[in-house]
């Protein structure tokens, strides 16, 4: 069974097509309008080893909210379809990703209950013409969308850049952790049955 998903979204502020394949290789092709998040679901679809192709338009000349947070949408939507009935993944994962000055830390459970925890803070308010703000965004919407549990604990950084990179490398990992499917379960990994 193929476990991809293609989504798209379509409103006044943005239009994104965006295809996500599970197993892959971290391939595929990004445009957004939006350089530094092309940069951070590089490095996202490049260390979870998924394969990820994004096609994205939006309002930036009001700023990068609508079209970030849309992103976040589509993804979260493609990874939850893509899963299916989870039968069999491990549905926890947790990743540490130093960059240079920085760790950051990512723990995911597939969980079908979506929450966000964020512990950390950015130096600086923007990277470029990127509002820092707008990563809570993207990681809200995204954990909203895939029905997960996000917790991400920046433990250190001074340049901004690099704690959010850390941040999309860790998501990544511990997204490849979590869904990867484990012979050694049989069934969905929860007490209740379903997730």
């Amino acid at each position: 069974m193929s476990r991809e998903a293609h989504v798209e979204r379509s409103t006044k502020e943005t239009q994104i097509s965006l295809t996500l394949h599970l197993d892959g290789d971290g391939s595929g092709q990004l445009k957004t309008p939006v350089p530094f998040m092309t940069h951070m679901l590089d490095a996202f679809r490049k260390h979870g080893r998924f394969d990820l192709t994004v096609d994205a338009n939006g309002d930036i000349e009001i700023d990068d909210h609508h079209t970030t947070e849309d992103l976040g949408i589509c993804l979260g939507k493609a990874f939850n379809e893509a899963l299916g009935d989870k039968y069999g993944i491990k549905r926890f994962g947790n990743a540490f990703v130093p960059m240079d000055d920085a760790l950051a830390q990512v723990v995911v459970d597939l969980s079908d209950r979506p929450h966000v925890e964020f512990r950390g803070s950015f130096p600086m308010q923007k990277v470029g013409t990127f509002d820092t703000e707008l990563v809570h965004e993207f990681l809200w919407k995204l954990a909203l969308e895939a029905r997960m549990n996000l917790h991400v604990i920046v433990h250190y950084g001074t340049n901004t850049h690099h704690i959010i990179e850390a941040v999309f490398k860790a998501l990544g990992r511990a997204l490849d952790e979590a869904s990867t499917i484990d012979p050694g379960i049989k069934g969905i990994p929860s007490t209740k049955g379903s997730l």
